[in-house]
């Protein structure tokens, strides 16, 4: 058994005892007074003041930081994802073979450009034969309207041979035979008459019925080639050359990225923060930062999360921001006062408030609660301090409230 490992074990806890909790004896023993001797010299030599101040109470030596105030922008933290303006499925309206060549996914497409061109078949035919239709209503118009004239003449005539007839038969000159024929012939002029407008009406209903024969087959010709609804990039092949494409069917599916929007969702509690028209930065989860401003803020929350969606919109000209990233917002408020100080600053109370221990007007330490209104590389900005704050940056973890401290303020170029 080996002893002198235990025997030298033994020896050093006793050391450690002795320079523990006999550290002043073991001083008087080796400047070689008696612990009698040094405390009569104590209590006999020391000035009365020396004594007060002895028995008085020890402060604790800290660090301070003496920060005023600065009226910053505030913002409001809001995660989201990027979202391209617009969003269109190109569909066709008609059927039809494709036959222009198709245009590959990822291409840049111009407003009005065709995507897809589809086989015209018998369409031009079929708005030839409405144009001859419209041409032969319209010959037919002015005969109508020349028979038209000449009733109307007839009934004329009619009336007056008619009005004769009546006056000579009242002063005698002319029987009732004459009379009854003079009254056919005025009706059958007024049947005339209205057999000459209808007919007018008809031939007028026929140059209609062929105008619009002739739009609605314009219209088939003109849905035989689908364009681009506005600028962008095409996120799909448009349909495949030979392709038979229905009513209903894609051609192409078009998104346009610049502009882009950032939407985010904001809680019940900072929807009223933020107005249409702030500012909002934004930073992709690939890393880009951007700035926009805010263009939507909806008046209803959604009925799963009680969240409130916003819309930010940002320039993105050389289209590097793709539809669907991650993007987290800071959206521009109202500014606020707010003090920089050291993360290192902050602590927690006995309820688990987070604050900063301060100095106060009477040298003793006190805790002063905070809001943190965001976190940068200088530091963190707080809320809900008074306007001048002395605040322990060293030594408020040793410290709690009402404890005397002597301060040693921080040079500001620290």
């Amino acid at each position: 058994m080996r002893i002198f490992p235990i025997i030298t074990a033994a020896i050093v806890s006793v050391a450690l005892f002795f320079l523990v909790f006999h550290r002043e004896k073991l001083l008087t023993f080796a400047s070689g007074e008696t612990p009698a001797a040094a405390a009569t010299e104590t209590v006999t030599d020391a000035p009365p003041a020396e004594v007060n101040a002895n028995t008085a109470e020890r402060s604790v030596r800290v660090l301070v930081q003496r920060s005023t105030a600065q009226q910053i922008d505030s913002a409001i933290l809001a995660r989201g994802r990027t979202e391209a303006a617009r969003h269109v499925e190109v569909k066709s309206e008609t059927s039809g073979l494709v036959i222009s060549e198709p245009l590959r996914r990822g291409a840049y497409v111009t407003q009005g450009q065709p995507l897809c061109v589809l086989d015209e078949g018998t369409r031009q035919a079929q708005l030839a034969e409405t144009q001859s239709r419209l041409a032969e209503a319209q010959s037919r118009l002015p005969e109508a309207e020349s028979r038209l004239v000449e009733a109307r003449a007839k009934l004329t005539e009619a009336e007056i041979n008619a009005r004769a007839a009546n006056q000579l038969s009242q002063d005698g000159f002319a029987s009732e035979t004459r009379v009854a024929a003079t009254t056919a012939q005025v009706e059958t002029a007024r049947a005339g008459v209205n057999s000459a407008s209808t007919g007018v009406s008809a031939a007028t209903s026929g140059i209609r019925a062929a105008e619009t024969a002739i739009e609605a087959a314009a219209r088939e010709i003109g849905r035989l080639t689908l364009n681009a609804p506005f600028d962008g990039l095409l996120e799909s092949d448009t349909a495949e050359l030979g392709a038979l494409l229905q009513p209903g069917m894609a051609c192409a599916m078009v998104i346009q990225l610049d502009p882009i929007k950032l939407v985010g969702f904001l809680a019940e509690t900072d929807v009223d923060k933020v107005s249409v028209g702030a500012m909002a930065r934004a930073r992709l989860a690939s890393g880009p930062e951007t700035m926009g401003r805010v263009t939507f803020l909806s008046r209803s929350a959604d009925p799963l999360t009680r969240t409130f969606r916003v819309e930010v919109t940002v320039a993105n000209d050389d289209l590097s921001i793709r539809d669907g990233q991650t993007a987290e917002l800071m959206i521009g408020t109202a500014g606020k006062p707010a003090h920089l100080l050291p993360a290192s600053a902050l602590t927690l109370d006995d309820n688990g408030r987070l604050g900063i221990r301060a100095v106060d007007a009477e040298m003793r330490a006190t805790f002063m609660p905070v809001t943190l209104q965001r976190d940068t590389v200088d530091g963190v900005w707080l809320e809900d301090l008074p306007n001048e704050v002395d605040v322990i940056v060293v030594g408020q973890e040793f410290v709690i409230d009402g404890v005397a401290v002597t301060p040693t303020y921080k040079d500001a170029n620290q």
